[in-house]
C-alpha cells in the first residue's frame, strides 16, 4: 500500500515537471520563420517543448485577453500589447522591445520587376492590371495599419483604397502575391526575405508610418514558471538576436 502511494506521488511529481517544461508562445505571423528556428535551437539545448501559435497580433491579443493558454506574447506593434496591459492580461514589468521591421512593396518574382514610381498611385494602379493590392486588413492587422499610415502620408490612400485585398494577417497577403492573385502587395521586409516567389520593388520611408516595433511580454500569472522566464530571457540573447537578424529583423 505504501509503495503504491510512493509510486503515485512520483508520477504526480513527474507530470508536474513535464508540464513545467512545455510552454506556449503566441506570436505575430511575421515572426514564424525566425521564431521557429529560435525555438528549435532552444529545444535542442534544454529538451523543453516550445509550442507556437501564429496569427495576426490582434487575433492573438484578443484570445489572450479571453484566457487562452499562452505563456508569452510577441506582438507586431505596441498597440495590441498596450491593450493587453490595460486588460491586465500580461505582466506590465515584462513588456520589452524585441525587434523592429520595415514595410515594403512586393511583386511576383516570376515576372520582370517593373520600374514603378513608388509615390504615384496611378502607376501602382497600372501595375495591378485589374487585380488588387494585397495588404493586411487595416482595421486590425498591424501590417495593414502601418500600410494605411504610409499610403495616407504619401497621398495614395484614397485612390488605392478601392483596390485593396485585405488579408487577416500579413502572411496571407504575401501568399496572394506569391500565387499571382494580386500583382503587388505590402508586407514586412522579413516576409519578403523568406519567399523566393516575390521581389521587393520599394521600401516605404520609415517617416511615413509608426515605428514597426515588436514587444514581448509574459502573460499574467505565468512569471513564476521558470521555463517561461528562461525562454523570455533567451529571446534577448546574442544567439537569438543573430537568428532574428538573419531573417531581416532589425535588432539593437
Amino acid at each position: 500500500m505504501l509503495s503504491r502511494l510512493f509510486t503515485c506521488l512520483s508520477l504526480l511529481v513527474s507530470l508536474s515537471v513535464h508540464a513545467a517544461e512545455n510552454i506556449t508562445v503566441f506570436a505575430a505571423a511575421s515572426m514564424t520563420d525566425a521564431l521557429d528556428e529560435i525555438a528549435q535551437r532552444y529545444e535542442q539545448e534544454t529538451s523543453v517543448k516550445i509550442k507556437r501559435s501564429y496569427a495576426s497580433s490582434s487575433v492573438l491579443a484578443r484570445q489572450i485577453a479571453q484566457g487562452a493558454p499562452a505563456d508569452l506574447f510577441i506582438s507586431a506593434n505596441t498597440r495590441w500589447m498596450d491593450y493587453l496591459v490595460e486588460q491586465n492580461a500580461v505582466e506590465p514589468d515584462s513588456v520589452a522591445p524585441l525587434v523592429r521591421n520595415e514595410l515594403v512593396m512586393v511583386v511576383p518574382s516570376s515576372e520582370p520587376v517593373p520600374q514603378v514610381n513608388f509615390t504615384s498611385a496611378s502607376d501602382i494602379l497600372k501595375l495591378l492590371q485589374g487585380t488588387r493590392l494585397a495588404v493586411g486588413d487595416p482595421k486590425h492587422v498591424p501590417a495593414g495599419i502601418y500600410t494605411q499610415q504610409a499610403l495616407e502620408a504619401l497621398g495614395m490612400w484614397q485612390p488605392l483604397m478601392p483596390v485593396l485585398a485585405r488579408a487577416n494577417n500579413v502572411r496571407s497577403a504575401l501568399l496572394w502575391v506569391e500565387r499571382g492573385e494580386a500583382r503587388a502587395g505590402v508586407v514586412y521586409r522579413t516576409d519578403a526575405i523568406v519567399s523566393d516567389k516575390v521581389a521587393v520593388i520599394s521600401t516605404f520611408p520609415s517617416s511615413s508610418h509608426d515605428a514597426i516595433e515588436y514587444p514581448v511580454a509574459i502573460v499574467t500569472g505565468k512569471s513564476q514558471n521558470e521555463t517561461t522566464q528562461d525562454f523570455y530571457d533567451y529571446l534577448k540573447t546574442k544567439e537569438a538576436k543573430q537568428v532574428f537578424r538573419s531573417y531581416g529583423f532589425l535588432v539593437e
